[in-house]
């Protein structure tokens, strides 16, 4: 294990051993909430900020968010430490039901990934004819790419991109291909100080304050799609789960009222997700 996994790890034990004990806390007042397992794209993106007064108001439940990456979420769920899990990594979501620990998966919103580096785009990815030519482009010149090498939905995607190439980046990780172990801002601030490649998921990109020298390089090839998935904790695998709770969440969210709001949240005048709930 890599130093920046073992910090990575460090990380998020102190996170959500506080997170625990803050809903704990909080449990006791007697106010309803449930516990959503998120990833840290929607969380870092604002949307929990635009959607939730909205839900609480509407229905009285609070919304506790444990924002981490894609795995790790599964794993709090998988755990019961959470009533509902919402990422973007669909066939973990699939097995994360077919194991038993949700009861069904719901399409709840899409966006898609993108390429970013700096604007001189040593490795010319901006000509190149799709995401495979991209990445493919960027070995054969041997540029700086950060990954985040932290088994998130981004990371999980990006190592699907990779495979569409002949490039084993395995063989070459501390060299040119870099695992930064840390979330999607910190490794875009990595790629923004050393003018390094690196996949963002769009609304990160967005919303990240910190670009420098960096610009949206490649964009638009059909592997990039991203879709979000929800999934309710399935209580006979934790009977404590507030599956009632959980599932008025999910049927907001599934609902015309939680898919208008997700169409109409945007990050610098951008659409940054698009709801497609099946109705």
């Amino acid at each position: 294990m890599t130093s920046a996994h073992k910090f990575l790890r460090f990380q998020i034990a102190i996170t959500l051993s506080f997170c625990l004990l803050l809903f704990s806390l909080q449990a006791m007042s007697g106010t309803p909430f449930v516990v959503i397992a998120s990833t840290t794209s929607t969380e870092n993106s604002g949307l929990y900020d635009h959607l939730l007064p909205h839900f609480t108001e509407e229905t009285g439940i609070e919304v506790r968010v444990i924002a981490v990456g894609t795995g790790q979420a599964l794993r709090v769920a998988r755990n019961g430490d959470a009533d509902v899990l919402l990422v973007h990594h669909r066939p973990s979501e699939e097995q994360f039901v077919a194991d038993g620990f949700g009861i069904r998966r719901y399409d709840l919103m899409y966006n898609d990934y993108v390429v970013v580096g700096a604007g001189s785009d040593p490795a010319s990815t901006q000509t190149a004819t799709d995401v495979a030519d991209a990445l493919t482009r960027i070995a054969d010149h041997r540029s700086l790419f950060f990954s985040r090498g932290d088994d998130s939905g981004t990371h999980k995607k990006e190592l699907e991109l990779w495979a569409r190439t002949d490039i084993k980046v395995a063989d070459s990780n501390g060299e040119w291909y870099r695992e930064t172990g840390r979330g999607m801002g910190a490794t875009l601030n990595m790629a923004s100080s050393m003018d390094a490649y690196t996949l963002s998921d769009r609304s990160t990109w967005l919303s990240f304050g910190n670009k420098g020298n960096l610009a949206l390089l490649f964009q638009g090839d059909p592997p990039m799609f991203n879709q979000y998935g929800i999934i309710l904790v399935n209580p006979k695998k934790h009977p404590h789960a507030r599956a009632e709770e959980g599932q008025v969440f999910i049927d907001w969210m599934l609902g015309e009222v939680g898919q208008n709001l997700i169409n109409s949240f945007q990050i610098q005048g951008q659409q940054a997700f698009f709801a497609n709930a099946a109705r």
